[in-house]
């Protein structure tokens, strides 16, 4: 399996050296060369299998040419090992038609888990193979920082530098980052918001002499096999319900893109997907593209949900090339205009492409609220704002009765005991495997988030390359 940028200037890639480089040099995101293609007889054949042998059916042919399927059984085994529920990610029954996904069982709590405990395992794996050094640089609205440093933290030949903005992660978010205090761990909260954040770390990977003193990678979504992780879980829980023989509809809270651009994935392969509802807050840049065509940077707004404050979705970038005709010179030009402007039309063909799989929604604060005490009055579930929002744009998507409806639940409740309790008069206390959190001593640096103050951090702690 070979891997192309989207926008179409960088050499093609096979999975190890995407994995390990994470963005294309010429500033794009990869994607396989062609989608895999599952037929309806493959993918009745994944019933009954655990977790496990699922995730390596699904990934084996974008590990092609860079690990057995024995190889990656071992690393799956691994991952998933640390997971507290059997099934990794168990399906929960709401009502007739809507289920809840759970993919909060891993280390920290969060569906960012079930892709980055496998990530970790894959950089050690590969770096084993070569004498070389990495420097992991990444950004977060609040999950994937503590789910990249719980997989990589104490890992030989890895460090990592993880920007959050300051004051607008939840306590136990930022918490559960900067309290690993292992030698190759290093966090840094930024004046700013995560867009700020998640710009800085596009900006080292395309500043030349940064970049060739420092064998950087990725643990955000941009990675492809992050992603590519994240894609199992859909025929997981499609096949539970009943795929292939009926088509199933996912609704996902999403604010980078990059879980709801797996099930557009799974959709590719030959999953029966009915629909994919991408659920948005008030930072609302992926509901006004996918309903109106209208792709524009606003004024990010702090929320209860803050790992979907964002206004740049990074994976977005991913469908318009695939949605619209991979013409990967096309989106260079697009996307350059759209970085100097902050804004930018689909083209009618991005719209298109999209609009046979994709609805949306934006929910506010209040339809927040409503979900989370319906699912705790009517199903005694308690779920947290992320899932609030996905559960309130299922509920409203109008899908026919007879589909069922599986809305991905991205976090712990106890990840944000504030906004929970406000909606349901519950405080949902911390499970027991972190449940002495705030009593740890925590460690990280503050910085001005300006590219100077950042890149001269890092390169004071980080090791060159060889």
């Amino acid at each position: 399996m070979h891997y192309v940028s989207t926008r179409g200037s960088a050499p093609s890639l096979g999975f190890e050296d995407v994995t390990l480089a994470g963005l294309a040099s010429d500033g794009g995101l990869y994607l396989p060369e062609s989608w895999p293609a599952f037929s309806a007889e493959d993918i009745r054949a994944l019933a009954g299998l655990s977790y496990v042998e699922t995730a390596v059916r699904v990934m084996t042919p974008f590990v092609a040419g860079s690990l057995t399927q024995e190889e990656l059984r071992d690393l799956c085994t691994a991952a998933y090992a640390r997971f507290s529920h059997q099934a990794v990610t168990p399906l929960v029954q709401l009502d007739h038609q809507h289920w809840m996904l759970e993919l909060f069982h891993g280390p920290t709590l969060a569906f960012k888990d079930v892709a980055l405990q496998l990530l970790g395992q894959l950089f050690e794996r590969f770096l084993s193979r070569r004498d070389d050094h990495l420097t992991i640089v990444g950004a977060t609205s609040g999950d994937t920082g503590s789910a990249a440093i719980d997989a990589v933290a104490g890992r030989e030949k890895i460090d990592i530098f993880m920007l959050h903005p300051e004051g607008r992660v939840s306590d136990v978010q930022r918490r559960q980052m900067t309290t690993v205090l292992a030698p190759n761990v290093h966090n840094i909260a930024i004046e700013g918001s995560f867009d700020d954040a998640q710009a800085l770390v596009k900006a080292m990977f395309n500043n030349a002499d940064f970049k060739s003193r420092f064998n950087l990678s990725a643990v955000n979504s941009i990675n492809w096999a992050r992603l590519m992780a994240q894609v199992v879980y859909y025929f997981y829980a499609a096949v539970r319900l009943g795929a292939p023989e009926r088509a199933i509809a996912f609704s996902v809270p999403t604010g980078n893109f990059g879980d709801v651009f797996a099930g557009y994935v799974a959709a590719k392969m030959g999953l029966p997907v009915a629909r994919l509802i991408v659920a948005t807050n008030v930072n609302d840049i992926l509901h006004r593209a996918l309903a109106d065509g209208d792709y524009s940077q606003g004024q990010v707004v702090a929320t209860a949900t803050p790992s979907m404050d964002i206004q740049v979705s990074s994976n977005f970038e991913r469908l318009l090339f695939d949605a619209g005709g991979r013409d990967g010179k096309a989106l260079a030009e697009q996307m350059r205009g759209f970085e100097s402007s902050r804004a930018m039309r689909l083209t009618n063909a991005q719209r298109d492409g999209a609009a046979h799989l994709f609805a949306s929604a934006r929910i506010d604060s209040d339809g927040m609220t409503m979900a989370m005490r319906w699912a705790y009055d009517a199903a005694g579930q308690v779920i947290d704002p992320h899932s609030a929002i996905g559960l309130a744009a299922a509920r409203e998507a109008g899908v026919d009765a007879s589909t069922p409806v599986v809305t991905l639940a991205t976090a712990h409740a106890a990840k944000f005991r504030d906004a929970v309790e406000r909606a349901t008069g519950t405080r949902p206390p911390l499970p027991p495997r972190v449940g002495d959190l705030f009593a740890r001593e925590e460690s990280y640096a503050k910085l001005p988030g300006t590219f100077g103050a950042v890149t001269a951090y890092i390169a004071e702690r980080a090791t060159p390359r060889a």
